[in-house]
C-alpha cells in the first residue's frame, strides 16, 4: 500500500521508504510511554497532543503506515477530518509476517539486545527501544513471551473494531488487497494512474532485507564513532567483527 500511496504522489511513512537514522525514535518512544503510561521501563510523560503527532509525523508526511499503526487510535483523535484506509488482511497472514518481521527482531537475543546497546549508547537512538515499548503497550503485555497468537488474535480484532468505531464511514475506506486503484483513488478524491498497475511487492520479503542492511548501518556507524578513541578503536574492531560474522559469513 505504500507504493501505492507513493505512485499517487503522496509523502508515505514508512520503513522500506525511509532512512531509518531519519526515524524520530526518541519521540516514539517518549508516544509510548504517553500513550502506554505502565509498559515496562516507562517515564512518567502527559498525553501527547497535536503539535506532539506533529513533531513525529503531522508535519513532513501525508499518510503514515506500519510504525505508526499502533499509535492509530490516538492519531484519530489527533486528526478529526482525516480520511483512514482500514486494511485488516486475515490474521495468519498477517501474524505470520509480523512476527518475523517485527516480534521476533525486536525480542530476538541476542542480536536485540546488542542492536538496542550500541544504537543508544554510540548514536543517541533508540529503536529497539522504542519499538519494545510500542508493542509492550499495543499488545498490553509485560513481558514479550505474552506476545503469543493468541493474545495477538484479541488485540488484532478489538483494533480494527475500534478504529471503525472511532471513523465514520464517509471517512474510512474498508479496502482488501487487489481491489486495485479505483476505490481508493475514488475515495482519495485523485486520479486513477493510467497504464499503471498496483504495485505487489513482496514486503515480507523486502523488509527482511531492509532491516539487516540498516542493522549493519548502525554498526559500522558506530564503530566510525567509537574509533576515535585507542579503546575506541579496539572496540569498534570488535563490532565489525560481529557483523562481518553475523551477516557477511554467516
Amino acid at each position: 500500500m505504500a507504493q501505492a500511496y507513493t505512485i499517487l504522489g503522496y509523502k508515505v511513512n514508512h520503513a522500506l521508504l525511509l532512512d531509518t537514522m531519519e526515524t524520530k525514535w526518541n519521540m516514539i518512544e517518549h508516544a509510548a510511554e504517553a500513550t502506554w503510561p505502565t509498559v515496562p521501563g516507562a517515564t512518567p510523560r502527559p498525553p501527547f497532543t497535536q503539535e506532539d503527532w506533529d513533531e513525529i509525523w503531522g508535519s513532513e508526511f501525508e499518510i503514515v503506515t506500519d510504525i505508526a499503526s499502533p499509535f492509530v487510535p490516538e492519531l484519530i483523535k489527533a486528526y478529526p477530518d482525516a480520511k483512514v484506509v482500514v486494511v485488516q488482511r486475515d490474521f495468519d497472514s498477517w501474524w505470520l509476517s509480523f512476527t518475523r518481521n517485527v516480534r521476533d527482531r525486536v525480542f530476538g537475543q541476542p542480536r536485540a539486545t546488542i542492536i538496542g546497546f550500541v544504537t543508544s549508547t554510540f548514536l543517541g537512538v533508540r529503536p529497539m527501544q522504542s519499538m519494545a515499548k510500542t508493542l509492550f503497550g499495543f499488545f498490553d503485555v509485560k513481558s514479550s513471551k505474552e506476545i503469543n497468537a493468541t493474545r495477538g488474535r484479541q488485540v488484532y480484532e478489538e483494533y480494527f473494531r475500534r478504529i471503525r468505531e472511532l471513523v465514520p464511514p464517509e471517512r474510512r475506506l474498508e479496502y482488501t488487497i487487489g481491489d486495485g486503484w479505483e476505490p481508493l483513488c475514488d475515495f482519495l478524491g485523485v486520479k486513477v494512474p493510467q497504464g499503471v498497475p498496483f504495485p505487489r511487492g513482496n514486503d515480507g520479503a523486502a523488509l527482511d532485507k531492509v532491516a539487516d542492511s540498516r542493522s549493519i548501518e548502525y554498526f559500522v556507524r558506530s564503530a566510525k564513532i567509537v574509533s576515535e578513541t585507542v579503546v575506541g578503536r579496539v572496540l569498534a574492531g570488535c563490532i565489525c567483527g560481529w557483523v562481518a560474522y553475523r551477516w557477511l559469513l554467516g
